[in-house]
């Protein structure tokens, strides 16, 4: 064998092991960053309380369930929630405790927290709703059965920010409406 032929053979063999060990780091890194857990989500640093519901007319066919929440900033920080996509609202579900998407859930408007401070927050749920005309004797009953039949399973909202991995546990407050709605007939 030549000489030439020592160096092809030997810097080939070089290049195979580097190549190797390479993929080998790589493969080690991949599954370090696989295995090491997502941060967790921040969930003390703002608290809500239920403040009431309403249900407004969008047009003849639609309505808009509002529920608002008063919010209370436990923290030194600034907070600015707006819709959009960084901005995930969940039902949390009576039954089991999963999270669900089934009815579309948003931010009524943008809202600004300053540190220590409280502001109020609103949620729609968006709906059909054939409104019935103010004559219909079972007015009330219609809109209760609207809202009851988009809360009943709900235990609370989750709103999820997504961009300062935050969420805000929206509990519910709806169960006092059905029990009145239920002592005044």
């Amino acid at each position: 064998m030549s000489r030439k032929e020592l160096f092809w053979i030997a810097g080939s063999a070089g290049i195979t092991l580097l190549a190797l060990g390479l993929l080998a780091n790589s493969t080690s890194l991949l599954r370090r960053s696989q295995s090491e857990e997502a941060p967790a989500w921040s969930q003390k640093t703002i608290s809500a309380g239920y403040v009431g519901s309403q249900l407004k007319e969008i047009d003849k066919t639609h309505s808009s369930l509002i529920i608002s929440y008063d919010l209370e900033n436990n923290t030194d920080t600034d907070f600015h929630v707006a819709d959009g996509p960084g901005v995930v609202i969940l039902s949390k579900l009576k039954s089991d405790g999963s999270y669900s998407q089934e009815q579309p859930v948003r931010l009524s408007y943008p809202v600004f927290l300053p540190a220590r401070q409280h502001a109020r927050m609103a949620i729609e749920i968006n709906g059909l709703f054939n409104w019935p005309g103010d004559a219909d004797a079972g007015y009330l009953d219609k809109m209760r059965n609207f809202v009851r039949d988009r809360l009943e399973n709900v235990g609370e909202f989750v709103l999820f920010d997504q961009t300062n991995h935050w969420q805000l546990e929206l509990p519910s407050g709806w169960e006092q409406l059905q029990e009145a709605a239920q002592a005044s007939n």
